[in-house]
Parts: structure tokens; C-alpha cells; sequence
């Protein structure tokens, strides 16, 4: 797939490392979508999602239904910040779940895996209840995940421990992921402020995604950006994607031209324009999985 030059718009200094701006989610309201606030996957505060639905859509054929996982170092972020992203998926037909997760300092590795997995779970469940049947959901779900999202997205889809302690199995129950910017290769951490999330320097056992490439058997897509300047995408998209096709793991590895680590993401809103985007591929890929 060919991309071209990133056309450099002012507006990109509104977006901050993974925390686009109000006006981002303001103008994505091109996209219509149907949307419910607040859903709870668990008792605690952080534990809700949103849901976003095809407004006026019904489909004798399963609607693609994803949850996607926001970055932000595992010690920010929140769920209403990337309804661009959500709204710019919904647009193409699918579903989206977007949840929040609880963040350090109040937890450390591995509770908001934890908690993705809840709200897997939980979204699971629910959009096989009566009330969605209008929009004929997918069974088996799609992870996708940006920058610290992407591990969470990762570690679901290659690590049976998470989704399997929710009464899952994950071959049965997601259909493929996609990750954006993630770091894969996560030891040694450099960044200072994601140090502490994972203890520094004495790292939890099993905790890095390129630990379970063997049980990689899910369809992945790993979109890289051309510039990443906060991790490193030789050292994790690259290196991640060499080591699944060692042990020939089905995944596609797209590097986005004109992207850094913000604007591979910001590329979802229609602030940014693209002759060619992320959503290009990601499109792709759901439609070749879906016919697997």
C-alpha cells in the first residue's frame, strides 16, 4: 500500500502526545455516529466505556466491532479524548468501544491490563444482547490500541492470562488486532515517567509483548510511523514485525510516510489531511480478516 507527503497543517499544534484537543473531537463531529456515554464494565470510577454505533445502520452481514485502547504512558488519558478516532471508525461501518482504564499512580502493572480485558469482556457481552441485534455486531472483536494502548492491545491478543481470568479465549472470542506507534520491545524502559509503571528497574516477568510473538496466531497490523519521536520504530515496530515473521505469524507491518508518534493518530480526524491515511490500511486489513 503507497503513501504519500503529510500536508503540514498549523492545526497540528493542537495535538499533544496522545491527548488530542477539544477542537479535534468538535470538527470530527462530521462523522455522525450514535453514542453512549458512561457504560460501566466494573464498580470503580475509570471503569466505563463508551460505545459509538453506525447511526441508522442494520446489516444482514456481522458489523466489525472494535475496542480501541488510547495511549498516553499509562499514567494519562481519557476515553471522550479520541472520539475523533471513534467517530472516523464508525464512519467506515463499524463499531467502536473506546474504555477507560485506571492509570498510575493509582495502579501499576498489570491492573489496567486487567481492566481492558473487564471491559472486553463486558463489550463482549453486551453487544450480543437483544437491544443491538438492529445492528448485527461481529461476535469475535477487533483490539487496536495507540502508543501504550497498543501494548494493552498486544498483551490481550498474544497472552492468554487476561482474557482467560474473564472466562475468554481469546482465539474464540477477537478476531484480529491492529497497534499504532506501540512499544512492543518494552525493556529497557528509557522513558523516566513509564519507569515506575513497571518497577524499574526490577521489570514483572512476562510483561513485554515480544516475549509471546510464539503465541502470536491472531491477524495483526502493525502501522508504524515514518518519524516516531518518542519510541523508537526500528526498536519496536520493525524488530516486532522481523520476529513474527521468523516464526511466519500472520500480521501486515505499514509504515504511515509523513507521520510521527501524534499525527499517526491524529491522522483520524479530519484536522489532518492524508493523500493516502491510517485508516487506509486499517481498512483493509478488517475486511481481509473478516473474510477469513
Amino acid at each position: 500500500m503507497r503513501f504519500k507527503q503529510l500536508i503540514v497543517i498549523p492545526v497540528l499544534t493542537v495535538l499533544t502526545a496522545c491527548s488530542p484537543q477539544g477542537i479535534v473531537n468538535g470538527i470530527s463531529k462530521v462523522y455522525s455516529a450514535d453514542v453512549v456515554r458512561d457504560l460501566p464494565y466494573g464498580q470503580l470510577e475509570r471503569q466505563k466505556y463508551d460505545l459509538y454505533l453506525p447511526s441508522g445502520n442494520e446489516s444482514d452481514s456481522p458489523t466489525p466491532v472494535i475496542v480501541f485502547f488510547y495511549g498516553g504512558s499509562w499514567n494519562s488519558g481519557e476515553k471522550s479524548g479520541y472520539e475523533f478516532v471513534a467517530r472516523r471508525l464508525t464512519a467506515q461501518g463499524y463499531i467502536v468501544a473506546v474504555p477507560n482504564y485506571r492509570l498510575y499512580p493509582e495502579v501499576t502493572y498489570p491492573d489496567f491490563l486487567v481492566d481492558c480485558a473487564a471491559a472486553v469482556k463486558v463489550i463482549h457481552d453486551e453487544l450480543q444482547s437483544a437491544k443491538y441485534r438492529a445492528f448485527n455486531p461481529e461476535q469475535k472483536l477487533i483490539l487496536m490500541g495507540h502508543s501504550a494502548g497498543a501494548y494493552n492491545a498486544a498483551m490481550l491478543a498474544m497472552d492468554d492470562r487476561w482474557l482467560s481470568a474473564e472466562g475468554l479465549d481469546r482465539m474464540d472470542s477477537l478476531r484480529g488486532w491492529v497497534g499504532l506507534a506501540g512499544p512492543y520491545d518494552l525493556y529497557p524502559i528509557v522513558l523516566e515517567d513509564v519507569k515506575p509503571v513497571f518497577f524499574y528497574p526490577n521489570y514483572p516477568p512476562n510483561s513485554n509483548p515480544i516475549e509471546f510473538v510464539e503465541s502470536s496466531d491472531l491477524p495483526a497490523l502493525i502501522l508504524a510511523p515514518e518519524n516516531d519521536e518518542l519510541i523508537s520504530t526500528e526498536r519496536h515496530s520493525y524488530s516486532f514485525s522481523k520476529a513474527l515473521d521468523k516464526l511466519n505469524k500472520p500480521h501486515t507491518l505499514v509504515t504511515v510516510k509523513g507521520t510521527g508518534h501524534t499525527s499517526l493518530i491524529g491522522a483520524f480526524s479530519p484536522v489532518l489531511f492524508f493523500k493516502g491515511s491510517t485508516i487506509e490500511p486499517i481498512n483493509t486489513f478488517i475486511k481481509e480478516i473478516e473474510q477469513n
